[in-house]
């Protein structure tokens, strides 16, 4: 079955920068767009950023436009998330979600809308 993989994550200081990646653990498909969740300590998982399947559209949530950056690489398989400026508010459990779709352009919004999640991975920002 397909599952998704992140790395990344960590622990810096703020104003420092980390990278995330996320891509399916098998080579079952390759046409699909992805979302990037967080959920910090007491409040409910909100989107972050969502990119299509071919790369060109592209969403970045109010709170991190500026600062983050969703990519993917086609040649790799792999979405991106960098977080650039990071500031303790962003400390949280950072997700991807993934949604196969065949128009290339398509963005998801939400939660529901997507099919397969990676396992989570923690990001800790100190003043």
């Amino acid at each position: 079955q397909v599952q998704l993989l992140q790395v990344g994550g960590g622990s810096v200081q703020a104003g420092d920068s980390l990278r995330i990646s996320c891509e399916p653990s098998e080579h079952t498909f390759d046409n699909f767009a992805v979302g990037w969740f967080r959920q910090a300590p007491g409040l409910k998982r909100q989107r972050v950023a969502s990119i299509s399947w071919g790369g060109n559209a592209k969403d970045l949530a109010d709170s991190v436009q500026g600062r983050f950056t969703v990519s993917r690489d086609s040649a790799k398989n792999t979405v991106y998330l960098q977080m650039d400026r990071l500031a303790p508010e962003d400390t949280a459990v950072y997700y991807c979600a993934a949604r196969q779709t065949y128009d290339r352009g398509v963005l998801y919004y939400l939660h529901d809308d997507y099919n397969y999640w990676g396992q989570g991975t923690l990001v800790t920002v100190s003043s």
